[in-house]
């Protein structure tokens, strides 16, 4: 399909600059457009792109004034990171949609269906299974006993979903991950064996959460290990039991966050942040890449760096230490030697 800049801008709300009627009918990066594509320009480092670009239309920002001609038709918008997202969503909403149910299967006679339902082949659907409107579940997905999945959700092939936890609507999971595995929970004995600890929780995923592939998020011990609305979760990320994650808090790849953390809505996590067990994290903190979390965070939107984590103005005020501790450690030896041939003076 074909869109002219015009046809664009309506929809987004934009304004054309250059030619209304330039056509395109894909994406591209801007500094690998091509004609016939739209590009966006969003971050300051590629500014000098749009200069050289062969796109055919670019997103600007409102307030961005370039200081060279451009070839390309640009349609200004108030966020263009924002508008190109809403025009990717809008070609996704667009391909054919799966639906029916394949085969081979397996539906308990006990699982209640929604409307046009997409159930790829070789998915387990266990007694008492609950799916909504609208729901797709890819091949090789197994659904355990009690399950509860909203409308509009999207299951990815290979993921797991163990028995009793609830899914909401419009999450997306995708492949590989694992809902509602046991907590890591074990009792040392008088006989220095660990003795298994029951874990007789679930997993409550809220409305829009998405996770990404191969990611765990552990059941409770005892009540719900939950992600609040909008919560999302990259790859690889490990959400243990009985931990609360709070609403719109996205964290990246290999973050690991222990067992009875309560970490705020609105937070960002770098990739590989750990946070140690029984910790609370205020609304709004955002958590550098391979920060370790290891105390309580009370302030709410400080921003936090290094391992042990610290707040930002501290955290950089060290490094610029650590980058000169070499130099240091000569002059600490340099004036030790300084000092010891002072007192061989002073004793003669």
């Amino acid at each position: 399909m074909e869109f002219t800049a015009q046809i664009i801008a309506e929809y987004l709300g934009g304004k054309v600059e250059g030619d209304p009627n330039v056509k395109v009918h894909t994406v591209s990066k801007i500094e690998e457009g091509f004609p016939g594509s739209l590009a966006f320009l969003a971050n300051p480092k590629y500014i000098p792109y749009i200069y050289t670009t062969k796109a055919s239309i670019v997103l600007i920002n409102e307030d961005f004034i370039p200081d060279q001609p451009v070839e390309a038709t640009l349609i200004r918008v108030k966020n263009s990171y924002e508008a190109f997202a809403s025009l990717l969503n809008l070609y996704a909403q667009s391909k054919k949609q799966k639906i029916g149910i394949e085969q081979p299967c397996f539906i308990h006679s006990s699982a209640q269906i929604g409307k046009d339902p997409y159930i790829g082949a070789f998915s387990y659907i266990a007694e008492d299974v609950t799916i909504g409107n609208n729901v797709k579940i890819y091949p090789q997905v197994y659904i355990g006993t009690k399950v509860t999945i909203g409308d509009n959700t999207v299951i990815y092939p290979g993921v797991v979903i163990y028995e009793e936890c609830v899914i909401g609507a419009n999450c997306i999971i995708h492949s590989g991950t694992i809902i509602g595995a046991d907590g890591f929970g074990f009792a040392s004995g008088e006989d220095t064996n660990y003795k298994k600890i029951p874990q007789i929780g679930n997993v409550i995923l809220d409305d829009y959460v998405e996770i990404g592939a191969n990611a765990t998020v552990d059941r409770a011990t005892m009540g719900s290990t939950i992600l609040k609305k909008g919560v999302k979760i990259d790859d690889h990320v490990h959400i243990a039991h009985n931990v609360e994650v709070g609403e719109n808090t996205v964290m990246a790849a290999q973050c690991g966050i222990a067992g009875s953390t309560k970490i705020g809505k609105n937070c960002m996590f770098g990739g590989q942040v750990g946070v140690s067990p029984h910790v609370k994290i205020a609304d709004g903190v955002k958590a550098g890449a391979q920060a370790g979390i290891s105390g309580d965070i009370r302030k709410p939107g400080v921003i936090v760096l290094g391992s042990p984590a610290n707040e930002i103005g501290k955290q950089r005020r060290s490094m610029a230490v650590y980058k000169n501790l070499p130099e240091l450690m000569n002059k600490v030896n340099e004036l030790e030697k300084e000092l010891e041939e002072l007192w061989s003076k002073i004793k003669e």
